[in-house]
């Protein structure tokens, strides 16, 4: 038997981030114009394998959040 659980898909990291910051937008706590670094101050001890995984999309620190919002999939998304 498959449980619901087992059914679930894992979010990417940068999914998951995506959303989250796509809030914060919406609830006026972050401008689309906001540089990423500013997530830096939300996600604490999580920051550093954030920016690397956003590094390694070729994101800067410096480039709006804006920008993050347009990615329609990260590439290893099911």
């Amino acid at each position: 038997m498959i449980t619901d659980d087992m059914n679930q898909q894992v979010i990417h990291p940068l999914a998951k981030l995506q959303r989250q910051v796509r809030s914060l937008v919406e609830r006026k706590l972050l401008k689309p114009s906001d540089s990423i670094w500013k997530i830096a101050l939300l996600y604490g001890n999580d920051w550093a394998f954030l920016k690397q995984e956003l590094l390694d999309y070729e994101f800067t620190m410096q480039d709006p959040v804006s920008e993050l919002m347009l990615v329609e999939r990260w590439d290893d998304e099911e």
